[in-house]
């Protein structure tokens, strides 16, 4: 198989045969091999029922498991060259599956980047949106235009190298985003529509605080010293400021001291976390015939 597209549904009964009708027309014009996955993530309102009528292969889990353990389910159920997944809540337009499968040809993960200003997103929820989109840029050291897309295509021998690390919830998009950046893959983007969902988004506020310690934590697997050096700088400036000060009224204290040590400590950590990653980032070594 040359190409599966994948669409977790968990309660999508209202937008899962129309996604599914653009779907096949965007496969239609597709020279390869390919398949339709719906997983169907414990719903309760007859997605899989929907999803099976219109011809799609649904896999079924007797529970809500998450977003990522969908699309794990879906990853493992086939053994295609290249895995597109996509929500089933017609946010995505499936006028963008073959466009971004193309770009396979120079990347190991092409990812639809939906504009800021899409309809989809939410007016409230841009300012976030932004502000993790930069702060993952900034610790990965790439631009990224758009850290969480629900639409992308992936060499599927790239992303499996990685499918232990991704979680089960909404950040699994997050972490195989930050995997392959941080660990020298080509990662392109490519710019999408995103319309308004069909149905009610399960998105709360309190994802936010979730993406930025996922990415947080992310770093400092892959890439530590993006942590660890400007945390350790941040104390050595405050044991500098409290030293000046203390000179300045003759009265040397304990305070910055401690913050000089404090900083040592992070970066000494920092430096061992890295040589860690790196170790781990390596091939087994093998002799030479």
């Amino acid at each position: 198989m040359d190409l599966a597209v994948i669409l977790p549904a968990f309660n999508e009964s209202a937008g899962i045969a129309g996604t599914l009708a653009r779907v096949r027309e965007a496969l239609a014009a597709f020279t390869g091999t390919s398949e339709i996955i719906v997983v169907d993530d414990g719903s309760t309102d007859g997605t899989g029922a929907k999803a099976t009528a219109a011809g799609a292969r649904v896999v079924t889990h007797p529970w809500n498991r998450g977003y990522g353990a969908a699309l794990k389910s879906g990853i493992a159920s086939t053994d295609a060259a290249a895995i597109l997944i996509m929500d089933a809540d017609a946010t995505y337009e499936s006028a963008a599956i073959l466009r971004l499968h193309a770009g396979l040809k120079d990347a190991d993960m092409v990812v639809g980047a939906r504009k800021l200003m899409s309809a989809g997103v939410a007016w409230i929820r841009r300012p976030a949106k932004w502000m993790l989109n930069r702060f993952a840029s900034y610790l990965v050291g790439v631009p990224i235009p758009d850290l969480n897309s629900g639409q992308r295509v992936m060499k599927r021998d790239a992303v499996l190298r990685y499918m232990h690390l991704c979680p089960n919830g909404f950040s699994f998009t997050s972490t195989i985003t930050l995997a392959m950046l941080a660990n020298g893959h080509a990662v392109h983007y490519q710019p999408i529509e995103y319309a308004r969902r069909a149905g009610k988004s399960k998105l709360r506020a309190a994802h936010f605080a979730s993406f930025i310690l996922l990415v947080v934590r992310s770093m400092v697997l892959f890439n530590p010293l993006k942590v660890f050096l400007p945390l350790g700088a941040l104390l050595f400036a405050a044991g500098v400021a409290k030293l000046v000060q203390d000179i300045i009224r003759e009265n040397l204290s304990e305070t910055a001291v401690m913050a000089f040590l404090s900083a040592i400590t992070v970066w000494s950590v920092g430096l061992l976390a890295d040589m860690i990653a790196r170790s781990q980032m390596q091939p087994p070594w093998r002799p030479r015939d």
